[in-house]
């Protein structure tokens, strides 16, 4: 897993690319992606599976602010990215959030 992040030439947006190995998918199907940015959607952000069985989005987000999110594989199992900026514990269950930072 990981993030890569590119700033706009005003350093106003933060685009950022999730990557979610073949590892660590897990053999999952499909992969969406759930956060501050989309209202905690588990559908609107599905991840594009590439041809060595991983899956990645990029996503513009506003720079200069923190946004949690983890993955949802197949619909079912909820994971962390094990390379996020930090975590923070989720209000609503006994699990971590992973937190991507978008400022440099």
């Amino acid at each position: 897993m990981g993030l890569k992040k590119s700033f706009s030439k005003d350093k106003t947006k933060c685009t950022v690319t999730f990557t979610v190995s073949a590892e660590a998918a897990q053999g999952a199907k499909t992969i969406n992606i759930a956060g501050d940015f989309n209202s905690w959607s588990s559908t609107d952000t599905p991840m594009k599976k590439g041809k060595d069985g991983s899956f990645s989005a990029k996503i513009e987000l506003d720079a200069g602010k923190e946004y949690q999110f983890r993955y949802l594989l197949d619909n079912s199992k909820w994971e962390n990215d094990w390379n996020a900026d930090k975590y923070i514990p989720a209000p609503y269950s006994n699990a971590d959030n992973s937190v991507v930072v978008t400022s440099k």
